[in-house]
This record gives structure tokens, C-alpha cells and sequence, in this order.
């Protein structure tokens, strides 16, 4: 074992040692009201959420769009059916598999009650009448079974995410609290724009050290060259949103049949590859995740204690340094707030140029690169005439154009979103400068969009400074009418020449395209930075009020004392941990 997997093996002590302390401070009643009733409940929640990571079961939650083979999935990994799977249109309710010497499923109802069912109770239909007579609405299904696999992981298969706007709760409040994460994709329709702002915006805030990306289906492909390609494109895509993820083409249809003895229709004569590659995926789960869980869960209640830690010490700070100015001081700041707060609309105004000159600025420069690129593009198309095959130029040509221009597009909004994100938190911090709160806001953990740091609210957030355009993850619209002319003649004519012939529109649609996607980019940004100055105001005027109230009811004396004593645990509690940084 290596000195860093000792060093977390023998962390546990010091976990507990540091949860201990922070539980003290929520003890500590004077210290909570000093703090205040809403911030000392995420302290509150902050620490359930630490004891359950510590005490539950390592989660491994398995994620992914309706009609993705997530539960066939589950069931090759076991190497038996539980998982249901024959429902429509797929798993609609949470299921926590895990083990017991006795297999059993149950419902869990909202009200701790459970109610045995049997395996054919799971199926949809049944379910959904069951359900109507439950005393209580379900919680979730509870299945326990054998499955050696189970000894060392719960696998939890959840519903279909077809509407990423109305993400169940439930699915959220797993996803929080998962270990280790598989998404599963679809060689039929390989990793859509919205499974990759699902990646961007609710899996990567989590920090997840792995995350396995399976493109199922893979079965469903005629040649291997066109499994390689879509499993390039979709790693292509993956490392440009989390760079750890492990990427498998598998075939979970394939390789359930194989583990419970079942024929294997094997038309293509790809049957020991399907079998290779889903063992290259189980060989990477079990080292990468298995038999590393212990450490991997260290290291996720670790980075939650520092987080808490961070967050009550800028609290404690940010009061403090309250505390150290008069009553006519906070007075004078309290209505200075309110002066601004009164003028909101032309603070934001006299900022709002410099966003309008700078998006300008990166259309334009946007516009001077997709010239650039379509100019080359057209040599690579007048190049693969003479270098490809005509059956390589058959089957991937229209492709390899669709993804190039799909992905030069996204490349300048990624770019120029990164860049639009600093100036937007330069801005807001010129604004919190304006109100005179700018040494307040600073320890207030309060992000450039505009959303207090808390690991419980990440998910329903969903913020991800690339995706917040909600342009910068889509393909151009209008090009797609060009792209479609160049299907319909695909037949009837050479398709290079169709492409040639068409590559004037494509051209000028992608440019029109990405004319409107920067407009688009101006109406969020304003949006954001008025969010960010409300979110300022907002926070530093609860502060102050709150400041006040408690220089009323606790002597200045006693505050800072409750104070002090705070920060020194916290600062013991984070030289602690340090070692594990």
C-alpha cells in the first residue's frame, strides 16, 4: 500500500476527532445565535450529510437518460436479473441494491414504513397499483440480494433523466451523496448536447475523483471502425468536461445474456468483444473503485469538513470584522446599502458597456476564426477527395463535417464564456467596492454566479459558468438546414460536391447562428451580473441587520470571546486535515 493510501486509511481518527469539534460548535448556543439561526441549519446540514457518508454503505449511483439500458447494465454487473428491466419506459422509481445472505425486495414508504413485494410486484404496471394503495407515497424500492459484487458497493439504478429541469429531488439528494458514479450513454444516439450539460452542470460541481462513462449498445453498430468512432467522440467530449472520466463501449444486453447462460445472437461475429470490452470496464471498476472505496470516501468526508470549515470560518470573519466597527459605523454602512440598493438600476447600468463592448469584441474575433476555420475546412474537403477512399468517404464523410463545424462552434462560446465569467466577477467586485461592502462580500463565499458555496446546493443550482449561456453546449440550428440538403442528395450525388456546393450556406448559417448565440451571451451575462450585485446586497444587508440585533442582545465583549473561541477550533480542525491536502 502506498504512503498516501496509509495516509487515508489512517485518517478516520482525525475525521472524527474534527466532526466532533464542529458538533461542539453547534452545541455551543450563544455561538449559534451569534451566527444565526439560517447559516448554523447548513452547519447542521453540512454535518448529517458528513455522518451519512460516513456510516451508509459506498454508493454507487448508476445515471443516465430514459431508454439507455441502465438496468440491463446493472444486471451484467451482477451477473443476474434484479434490477428490473422490463418496464415502460424504464425505471421510474429510486432502486437501492444491496446485499443480504437473503434476497428481498421492499417498498420504503415516505413514513419509515416498508412493505415486502415480490419480484413480480416490480414491473411497472403492478407497481403503479401498489403504489395507489400504499398509506404513504414511496420513497424508494429496497432490493437485497446475493451478488457477490454487493459485499463491497450498493448500486442504486435510478429513474430516466429526460427533463434536466425538473430533476427529481430524490434523484438530486442520491447524486449529493454517491461515492462513484457510472452515466450510461447510447451508441444509438451518442452523448446528446443535453447529456453533456448534465455532465457539466450537476456531476462536475460534485468533484467526483471517477466517474465511469458506458456508451451502451454498442451491439447496434455495424463495424468496429464505427464503434471506435463514437467512442472517441464521446471521450473527446468527456475530457473536455471532466477529465477523469473512463470511457467503455459495452454491450450490457450481450453481456447479461453471457452471465446467466442465455443464447448470444451473434450475426456480426463480434461476440469476444462485446465480452472484452465489458471486462476491461469490470477490471477498471474493481480496481479503480472497489478497491479503492475506503479511500475514495475519505477523501469526499474530507473535502466536505474543509468546505464547512471554510465556510463557518468566513462567517466568523465576516461578523468579527462587523464587530470591530461602531454602531455609527455599521449605521453608516447599513444606510449607504440602502442609498445604492435605491439606484440599483443605474449602478448596474454604468457597468453594463463595458460587458455590451467586450461581447462585441469576441463576436467579432469569433466571426475572424470560423472564417479562418471554414477556409481550411474547404481544403480538407478538396483534400479527402484524393486521400480517402470512396468507402471511407461514404460512411464518414458527412459525419466528420457535422462534428467539425459542430465542435469550431462550440469552441469559441466555450472560450469566450470562460473569459466573459472573469470579467463578470471583476465587475462585481468593482460593485461591491461601489457599496462600500467590498471587505464584507469578500467573506461571504459567495461565487461569480452569484450562489452561496454550500455542497448540499450544488446540485439544485446546477451552475456551470460554460453552460450558463445555454448556448455554449448547442450545435448551430440554422447550418443544420444545409447539412440536411447534403443527406437528401447523398444518394443522387458525389457528396463532396454536395458539400462543396453547399458550403456557402453552411458558412453563412453557422455565422448567423453564432450571431444570435452572443446575443443570447449579452442577455445572460446582464442577467448574471444583476443577480451577482442582488446577491451581494442581499447577503451583506442580513449581515449587518444581524449584526446590529446581536450587539443588542449578547455585550461586544462576549461576542468576540464566542468568536475567537470558534475560529481557534476551526483553525486547529484545518491544520489537522492539512495532511491530507
Amino acid at each position: 500500500m502506498s504512503d498516501n493510501n496509509f495516509g487515508y486509511s489512517a485518517a478516520e481518527q482525525d475525521i472524527e476527532n474534527v466532526q466532533s469539534k464542529l458538533k461542539g460548535l453547534l452545541d455551543n448556543k450563544p455561538l449559534c445565535t451569534i451566527l444565526g439561526d439560517e447559516f448554523t441549519g447548513r452547519l447542521r446540514e453540512w454535518d448529517a450529510a458528513i455522518t451519512k457518508r460516513r456510516t451508509e454503505a459506498f454508493s454507487l449511483v448508476v445515471l443516465g437518460d430514459f431508454k439507455r439500458g441502465k438496468s440491463t447494465i446493472i444486471n451484467a454487473i451482477l451477473g443476474k436479473s434484479i434490477a428490473p428491466v422490463n418496464v415502460a419506459p424504464e425505471t421510474f422509481t429510486i432502486n437501492s441494491i444491496s446485499y443480504s445472505d437473503t434476497p428481498k425486495a421492499e417498498a420504503v414508504l415516505k413514513n419509515g414504513q416498508r412493505i415486502n413485494l415480490l419480484a413480480d410486484d416490480l414491473v411497472r404496471e403492478k407497481l403503479e397499483k401498489l403504489m395507489r394503495a400504499f398509506p404513504d407515497t414511496l420513497d424508494y424500492i429496497d432490493i437485497k440480494d446475493n451478488a457477490e459484487i454487493l459485499k463491497e458497493i450498493r448500486i442504486v439504478d435510478t429513474p430516466g433523466l429526460s427533463d434536466l429541469d425538473c430533476l427529481d429531488k430524490q434523484v438530486q439528494d442520491y447524486l449529493v451523496n454517491a461515492d462513484a458514479v457510472i452515466y450510461v450513454a447510447s451508441a444509438l444516439s451518442p452523448f446528446s448536447e443535453s447529456e453533456q450539460f448534465f455532465l457539466a452542470s450537476h456531476i462536475r460541481p460534485l468533484s467526483f475523483n471517477k466517474l465511469y462513462v458506458l456508451v451502451n449498445m454498442i451491439d447496434a453498430m455495424n463495424t468496429k471502425e464505427d464503434i471506435e468512432k463514437i467512442i472517441n467522440r464521446v471521450s473527446e467530449r468527456c475530457e473536455a468536461i471532466m477529465p477523469n472520466a473512463f470511457v467503455y463501449g459495452v454491450s450490457g444486453i450481450d453481456e447479461y445474456r453471457r452471465k446467466i447462460g442465455l443464447n448470444r445472437p451473434d450475426i456480426k461475429g463480434f461476440q469476444e468483444f462485446y465480452e472484452t470490452e465489458f471486462l476491461k470496464f469490470e477490471m477498471s471498476l474493481k480496481r479503480e473503485i472497489i478497491l479503492q472505496k475506503d479511500i475514495i470516501r475519505t477523501q469526499r468526508v474530507l473535502t466536505m469538513l474543509n468546505l464547512m470549515i471554510k465556510d463557518t470560518a468566513a462567517r466568523i470573519r465576516m461578523i468579527y470584522d462587523m464587530m470591530a466597527m461602531d454602531r455609527q459605523k455599521l449605521d453608516d454602512i447599513s444606510q449607504s446599502i440602502e442609498r445604492e440598493c435605491s439606484t440599483l438600476a443605474s449602478a448596474l447600468e454604468s457597468k453594463k458597456p463595458k460587458i455590451l463592448l467586450s461581447i462585441t469584441e469576441m463576436q467579432q474575433e469569433a466571426e475572424q476564426w470560423m472564417y479562418g476555420f471554414f477556409s481550411k475546412l474547404r481544403e480538407d474537403i478538396l483534400e479527402s477527395r484524393n486521400t480517402a477512399s470512396p468507402e471511407d468517404i461514404d460512411k464518414h464523410f458527412y459525419s466528420y463535417l457535422v462534428d467539425k463545424v459542430g465542435e469550431a462552434y462550440r469552441r469559441c462560446l466555450d472560450i469566450h464564456w470562460g473569459r466573459l465569467n472573469s470579467i463578470i466577477a471583476q465587475l462585481g467586485a468593482e460593485l461591491a467596492k461601489k457599496l462600500g461592502i467590498d471587505s464584507l462580500a469578500g467573506e461571504t463565499a459567495v461565487s461569480a454566479d452569484g450562489k452561496a458555496e454550500n455542497l448540499n446546493m450544488l446540485v439544485t443550482q446546477s451552475v456551470m459558468d460554460a453552460a450558463s449561456g445555454g448556448n455554449s453546449d448547442s450545435f448551430p440550428d440554422g447550418a443544420m438546414s444545409s447539412f440536411r440538403n447534403i443527406l437528401r442528395k447523398k444518394r443522387q450525388t458525389d457528396i463532396i460536391d454536395t458539400a462543396l456546393e453547399n458550403y456557402d450556406d453552411i458558412r453563412n448559417n453557422t455565422l448567423k447562428d453564432l450571431k444570435a448565440a452572443y446575443k443570447s451571451m449579452e442577455e445572460t451575462a446582464l442577467n448574471q451580473l444583476d443577480s451577482l450585485y442582488q446577491t451581494q446586497v442581499n447577503v451583506s444587508r442580513d449581515s449587518l441587520n444581524h449584526a446590529m440585533e446581536m450587539s443588542s442582545d449578547i455585550s461586544g465583549a462576549a461576542m468576540k470571546k464566542y468568536l475567537e473561541d470558534a475560529a481557534a477550533v476551526l483553525t486547529e480542525a484545518a491544520r489537522t486535515l492539512l495532511k491530507y491536502a
